[in-house]
């Protein structure tokens, strides 16, 4: 199965310009790997279901020092403590714009998607089953870190 560019675009645009605009990063894209899972691979992962015209599994993924920074950048003053209650909330957030621009880009193609909202898992020995389904792997580098975005749609 492959899996088609117009379905990926979109979620790249989308990242690169919610970190420009929000976090006033600039996103370099890694190379494309193919999977046979969205299964993240760093510490903190965001996981949004797609439904729709288009169907599957977004998973951005993320090192816990990226969240920090996110965190300090988007809620300035936050104390390591108050960051480790609230970066759930922040990250999700941060995951949200970035699919909420992707499915405005796909509608201005005609394609309507819905999403789920974002259930967030951290640690490094958690484990979660998803569907085996043929998926684009793509690292996004910035001088926050490294964001992991598995896309696995249909």
């Amino acid at each position: 199965m492959s899996i088609n560019a117009e379905y990926i675009n979109p979620f790249l645009e989308a990242a690169s310009v919610v970190f420009k605009s929000i976090l006033n990063v600039d996103l370099r894209r890694g190379k494309l790997i193919i999977k046979d899972t969205p299964l993240p691979s760093m510490d903190i992962a965001i996981i949004i279901g797609i439904t729709g015209g288009i169907t599957g599994e977004i998973v951005y993924s993320m090192s816990y020092p990226m969240v920090e920074k996110i965190a300090e950048v988007l809620i300035p003053g936050l104390s390591e403590e108050q960051i480790k209650h609230e970066y759930k909330d922040i990250v999700g957030e941060l995951a949200n714009m970035i699919t909420g621009n992707a499915m405005n880009l796909f509608a201005s193609t005609g394609k309507v998607i819905d999403i789920t909202t974002p259930t967030v898992i951290e640690g490094k020995n958690f484990s979660i089953t998803m569907i085996k389904q043929t998926t684009l792997g793509i690292t996004l580098y910035s001088p926050m870190g490294q964001l992991e975005m598995n896309i696995a749609l249909k």
